[in-house]
């Protein structure tokens, strides 16, 4: 059984650094000098640090962890520089080619799993994608290139792909009477603090919704108020620095709400939607798109992708687009709208014999095209787009 760990456990810091501005980097030459000529050569220019973390920063993630080892003042700029992890994963979100697709199994049919992960340029440009796998024990969701993943009702962990560092968060105190028998975890950026917070909501043995929030660092979870009403709810979403948002069935009223909670004044907010009168049966998605909440709902023969354009409006919603079916016969319907190119294709996500698959559909030219990926897990799968980075789980920012 996996145990919460004390900060820092698990982590690989190597040896001993230097700070980032005590050392300038000198070009090594490739011709061979003996200590005789060496005297004579010419000095080599050096550059400035604060140039070489300039171009450092717009290095790949993969290429930048090869990196640490050509000096101590790299290795610490890399590992431990926290100023420089949060300007190379700023500049990546304006980079296409930094976008990954992973990939988790759904918990109800894989108690552990891998996670399959691979570049999203290799899906839109018609290139064999290979994914690279990671064993981890249950889905979660994301923000600034990590994830959380629930364990269990009391655990759960935090972890960034990119660098393959995950970290065990201290456990929820399960009441003594009314257990909990499932927690739903939310991982956000707090602004205020420039920390990350874990918002977890635990539903006990008599179908209360009881809230505690955790930040990065510390090894405890603070009680926060609890849903105030009967509700049936879904996987949160932050798309805002200081509240999550979660599509809920309001059971007494019957009708699908956005219920969006403020971490700064720790007070709930009903939101409508264009589908809050449809059944409690109905497939629906809920999701963060183009930096957006958002809502994919199944038609007869298309499906709709909804955004709300200002958060917290609910007079912003707008029909992003609709989809159309696949006509192949074992086609059973759209799960997710996954990502929106600046060429009008959208990566969508489908049930084909009850397994989840992936389709980029072409709106300019009417048509689907199904990527071909290797070493993909079957059965069903969550998927969720990040963008790589150097931000460890270990530091608190």
């Amino acid at each position: 059984m996996m145990t919460a760990g004390r900060k820092g456990d698990g982590e690989n810091n190597g040896g001993s650094y230097q700070s980032a501005t005590e050392e300038k980097i000198t070009p090594i030459s490739s011709s061979s000098t003996t200590p005789h000529n060496s005297i004579d050569a010419p000095s080599l220019p050096t550059l400035p640090f604060d140039l070489v973390t300039e171009i450092l920063s717009w290095v790949p993630v993969k290429f930048l962890l090869q990196f640490c080892c050509v000096c101590k003042s790299w290795n610490y700029l890399i590992s431990q520089d926290s100023k420089f992890h949060k300007k190379q994963f700023r500049l990546s979100t304006t980079l296409h080619d930094r976008l990954h697709l992973i990939l988790t199994p759904v918990p109800y049919y894989f108690r552990k799993f891998l996670l399959s992960d691979f570049l999203m340029s290799s899906l839109f440009n018609n290139n064999l994608s290979t994914i690279t796998s990671t064993q981890i024990n249950q889905c979660g969701t994301s923000n600034n290139g990590i994830f959380c993943f629930g364990i269990d009702a009391l655990s759960a962990l935090v972890f960034n792909p990119s660098i393959r560092k995950f970290k065990l968060l201290p456990p929820l105190e399960n009441p003594p009477q009314n257990h909990y028998i499932q927690t739903r975890y939310t991982l956000m950026y707090h602004l205020f603090t420039d920390n990350y917070k874990i918002v977890a909501v635990s539903l006990t043995e008599n179908r209360q919704l009881n809230v505690h929030s955790h930040m990065l660092g510390t090894d405890y979870w603070t009680r926060m108020r609890s849903v105030p009403f009967y509700c049936r709810l879904r996987m949160g979403i932050c798309v805002n620095d200081d509240t999550i948002d979660w599509l809920v069935y309001d059971v007494d009223n019957c009708l699908w709400h956005i219920l969006s909670l403020d971490l700064e004044k720790d007070s709930y907010r009903k939101l409508l939607h264009p589908l809050s009168k449809e059944p409690y049966h109905s497939n629906m998605a809920f999701q963060e798109l183009k930096g957006c909440l958002c809502i994919v709902s199944q038609r007869p023969n298309y499906s709709d992708v909804w955004i709300m354009k200002e958060h917290r409006n609910e007079q912003s919603w707008t029909k992003l687009l609709s989809v159309p079916y696949m006509t192949d016969p074992e086609f059973h319907g759209y799960r997710r709208a996954m990502y929106v190119s600046e060429d009008d294709q959208v990566l969508m996500q489908f049930l084909k014999k009850k397994k989840s698959s992936l389709v980029i559909y072409d709106f300019r030219n009417d048509t689907f095209n199904i990527p071909k990926i290797q070493n993909i897990n079957d059965g069903l799968v969550i998927p969720n787009i990040y963008v790589e980075s150097l931000i460890s789980p270990f530091s608190q920012y």
